[in-house]
């Protein structure tokens, strides 16, 4: 089960208030329709939230700037100020959400740098954004991979046994994050390793 399914351009979220009686995908357009889903508590997790405020406002600036972009006429000034606008905008959709602070705060740091740089356009600015929201997808299913993989040897060498048994008892899972899980990818790589006692 996926908590999110993206191709440039387009963006999925799991509703979360459904499970675990019905699997349902939401589209989520443009930052809109991410406030939404992040407000309404359809996708739950702080690195799920930063991840989906990010790839929201990507969809909505690719499908924008570069797919209508001839029939639009917005100079790099304001292409710039239309995204940090839009990540002021979604900091509101969860004001606890300290990665979604995070990952705003980065987008908008690189979006003022990169505006000025000499040969930058409108499209290589959006696409800049655009680059920088789904590396921020890739890093979280590596980084939970990680989490996981070091967690895993953590707890192994700690009990000094073959295979463990885990509990945990938090939304730490796949459905948390972009991908694999913050505790729960540790449960998942001692499975993945053969080191899971059933």
């Amino acid at each position: 089960l996926e908590s999110l399914k993206y191709d440039r351009g387009s963006l999925k979220v799991l509703d979360q208030l459904l499970l675990p009686h019905e699997i349902q995908y939401i589209d989520v357009n443009d930052s809109k329709d991410a406030w939404s889903v992040i407000r309404n508590m359809q996708v739950r997790g702080a690195p799920l939230i930063a991840v989906t405020a990010a790839l929201g406002l990507a969809v909505e600036a690719f499908n924008l700037f570069i797919t209508k972009g001839a029939d639009l006429q917005i100079d790099l000034e304001g292409s710039a100020k239309f995204l940090i606008e839009k990540m002021d905008y979604l900091r509101t959709s969860r004001p606890t959400a300290v990665n979604l602070f995070v990952a705003a705060d980065a987008l908008s740091q690189m979006v003022s740098k990169a505006k000025e740089e000499p040969d930058m356009t409108t499209p290589k600015l959006v696409l800049r954004f655009v680059e920088a929201a789904e590396k921020m997808l890739e890093d979280d299913i590596r980084t939970n991979k990680a989490i996981g993989l070091h967690g895993a040897k953590a707890i192994l060498d700690l009990v000094g046994k073959h295979k463990v048994k885990v509990l945990t008892i938090c939304n730490t899972g796949s459905l948390a994050t972009a991908g694999y899980g913050t505790a729960l990818g540790v449960v998942r790589c001692l499975h993945e390793l053969g080191r899971l006692e059933h």
